[in-house]
């Protein structure tokens, strides 16, 4: 009996994390660039059940009566990096990438101290000194790892390659970059990736596209179906231990009387 109240507790926990991953999702539904969260459900590990002690079978001797599976447990969430569809600004700044890569990011902490983070948000544009900057003001790096600086008195143009022009001269080229395995990537904050151990980066053949913005890859009606389900799911499990509950209560008053 302990056993299935503890598999119908198990599937509860695992529910609400479910429910936790899809209503972040449905939060983010119209952040530029953001890439959806999923999750996985592992069971645990069977383990075999004795009888110890049992005076039928005499003392320090145990017997298998059968094997126990101890319910479910939450897996390793992950993050689906397919391509969102784009958006047309008309904005010169707005960039969206086609295929995969990343733009590269000098995030600043609290602390004052920079790295470099990864996202697919191209909603950047220019301070007042003339930096391209994302919508934090952290600076869009280009492929020599330097901050890209442009006269904001001329016009400018990104063409796919990512080269920026103004007046005919290239000023910059905005850097992308990809990894080998996305594993290897972190979510930081909603729309930024780092790079942990053992992450490779790669070239990327990806274009940049102009006055463009990249939504982020959730079908709303997709996470609404799925939050209807997960609903259900939990709602089954605390039936089950509601009638677990209800039954140990009345064996307890059962045995109370017999004492």
């Amino acid at each position: 009996m302990l056993k299935g109240l503890y598999t119908a507790w198990s599937g509860m926990i695992n529910e609400q994390n479910r429910m936790d991953v899809m209503t972040n999702n449905l939060a983010n539904a119209t952040t530029t660039g953001y890439k959806k969260e999923g999750t996985t459900s592992q069971s645990f590990d069977t383990v075999l059940a004795y009888r110890i002690n049992d005076l039928s079978t005499g003392m320090n001797v145990s017997t298998r009566i059968g094997s126990n599976s101890p319910g479910v447990k939450i897996g390793e969430n992950y993050v689906d990096h397919s391509q969102g569809s784009f958006k047309s600004t008309g904005n010169t700044f707005d960039l969206a990438i086609g295929g995969e890569g990343f733009f590269n990011v000098e995030f600043t902490s609290k602390n004052g101290e920079t790295s470099v983070k990864y996202t697919r948000d191209g909603n950047f544009t220019l301070n007042v000194e003339g930096y391209l900057v994302t919508q934090d003001g952290d600076y869009v790096l280009d492929d020599k790892n330097q901050h890209i600086k442009l006269n904001t008195a001329l016009d400018a143009s990104i063409d796919e390659t990512g080269n920026i022009w103004q007046e005919g001269n290239l000023v910059a080229k905005v850097k992308l970059t990809d990894f080998e395995d996305y594993d290897y990537l972190v979510r930081y904050g909603e729309n930024y990736f780092e790079a942990i151990e053992g992450a490779t980066p790669t070239t990327t053949q990806a274009t940049v596209n102009s006055g463009y913005l990249e939504q982020s890859n959730i079908s709303v009606v997709t996470e609404m179906v799925n939050m209807i389900t997960i609903s259900r799911a939990y709602e089954t499990n605390q039936k089950v231990v509601q009638t677990y509950d209800r039954v140990l209560d009345t064996t307890v008053n059962q045995i109370g009387r017999l004492g």
